[in-house]
């Protein structure tokens, strides 16, 4: 009978993170991550923050967070991709992203959706690669 070979994928979950959520974090397959949606939500509260720049900064300060732990930065995401229930968001969304890198951008979508966990005003997902 053929034994099974273990997973080379490795599944990234910060610390923070709700266990009982049935996805995780990211999964870094070879050299490359994959980022799950995130929502810039206050550890403290469990909640969206009501002021905009402050979700804004726990979206990517989070998002930082799972990208350090697969040893990346937001200079290794090659794709991004944002839903956004507020279209009218999207210059604060993208003042805030741009403070976050140094130069190249990774190709971008930016959505409108519906309403968002927790009333969010962005969620996030990514790829990245070493």
């Amino acid at each position: 009978m053929p034994v099974s070979q273990p997973s080379k994928n490795r599944y990234i979950n910060l610390p923070d993170r709700m266990a009982s959520l049935p996805f995780s974090d990211a999964v870094l397959a070879g050299d490359t991550l994959y980022l799950s949606g995130r929502i810039g939500i206050d550890p403290a509260t469990g909640m969206v923050p009501t002021d905009v720049d402050q979700e804004l900064r726990l979206l990517f300060d989070g998002f930082e967070a799972v990208l350090a732990q697969a040893s990346m930065t937001m200079g290794d995401l090659v794709w991004v991709q944002v839903f956004s229930p507020d279209l009218s968001l999207w210059d604060r969304f993208n003042a805030a992203y741009l403070r976050r890198f140094s130069k190249d951008l990774p190709a971008r979508a930016f959505i409108g959706s519906g309403p968002l966990l927790k009333g969010g005003r962005f969620e996030m997902m990514g790829i990245a690669r070493k």
